[in-house]
């Protein structure tokens, strides 16, 4: 199985031009952990003090349970702390196990996403491979995302299905994740019980408070909707339609140029920046806007995909005439 093509940053920077890239924080991590729950909380409080703003924290919520996924991403490339016990236990158990996904079995599987990336053997390859599509197909899907269909097959019928095999778990993850456009939810046997033991300990403070209702309302419908549709379109977003990523290591994944309502409600924590976090993966989250900037000065990143925004790749992936 050939890999994907690299380059080295030599190719585009000098030492001192790419040591800014090599660093990394002690702190930057860990506070985006805790802005992303800040951020939660801020939302259910104002869903609960102004009952009218509801449909407006669901979204906000929901991005930030995709904010939860974007950082266990980040763990899983190292980047939220330099030291691995703690990048770790934050990515697993504040970032992956309160949105039901599991940092052990989706490090291993994304990693070789980037090692095949666009190749028959990337485990991803099953998300971008049927578009484009018609603008019917992608409605439908995004009608199964909000009406919480995607969540009760993925959440509930996948596990139970796995549950009443027998494969080994590993074989059983294979076989959800194939049957999923969710891979930052993994959800493994093991994974189940933190993710229910969690959440029924954020039901049992909010009962506590007296708002048991603001558990199901503003965290769980989120889960349930907004997350899975966010998720859809920043997975269709970083690869459906992008040519030629099998030969050309500036053609694996596409930018998306994000407005801050893009930021606010689709794509958080710089995840829109994904042709520079596949051409040097371990380079922090929060420091892809510059190496955006960075690559884009040289000739070679023209041949980069930049979209202008995520209507601009919506209206890219549904160009196939309906039948």
């Amino acid at each position: 199985m050939p890999a994907a093509p690299r380059i080295a940053p030599a190719t585009l920077f000098t030492p001192q031009e790419w040591r800014p890239f090599q660093s990394r924080s002690a702190w930057v991590g860990p506070l985006l952990v805790l802005h992303c729950w800040a951020v939660i909380a801020l939302a259910v409080t104002a869903g609960v003090v102004l009952p009218w703003l509801i449909p407006l924290c669901v979204m906000i919520v929901g991005t930030r349970q995709l904010g939860l996924a974007i950082l266990m991403h980040e763990a899983a490339h190292g980047g939220l702390s330099r030291n691995a016990r703690l990048n770790d236990f934050l990515g697993h158990w504040l970032c992956a196990v309160p949105i039901g996904a599991s940092l052990k079995a989706y490090r291993p599987y994304h990693l070789r996403h980037h090692r095949f990336v666009q190749q028959p053997e990337d485990p991803d390859r099953m998300l971008s491979a049927p578009f484009p599509v018609t603008p019917a197909s992608l409605r439908r899907k995004l009608i199964r995302d909000l009406t919480g269909q995607t969540f009760f097959k993925q959440r509930i019928l996948l596990p139970l299905a796995q549950a009443r095999s027998n494969r080994p778990e590993g074989e059983g993850a294979k076989g959800m994740i194939e049957a999923a456009h969710d891979y930052e939810s993994i959800v493994t046997g093991r994974s189940v019980l933190p993710f229910l033991i969690v959440n029924l300990l954020l039901l049992a403070g909010f009962v506590a408070a007296g708002l048991w209702w603001a558990f199901f309302v503003l965290w769980l419908l989120p889960m349930a909707t907004w997350f899975p549709m966010v998720t859809r379109l920043r997975n269709i977003a970083e690869h459906a339609c992008v040519e030629g990523g099998t030969d050309d290591a500036f053609r694996a994944a596409r930018t998306t140029r994000a407005r801050w309502w893009e930021r606010a409600f689709i794509a958080p924590y710089w995840v829109n920046f994904h042709a520079e976090h596949h051409l040097f993966m371990h380079v922090p989250c929060w420091k892809l806007p510059a190496l955006h900037r960075a690559v884009h000065a040289r000739p070679q990143g023209r041949a980069m995909e930049v979209a202008p925004g995520y209507l601009d790749v919506l209206r890219t992936v549904t160009t196939r005439p309906a039948p």
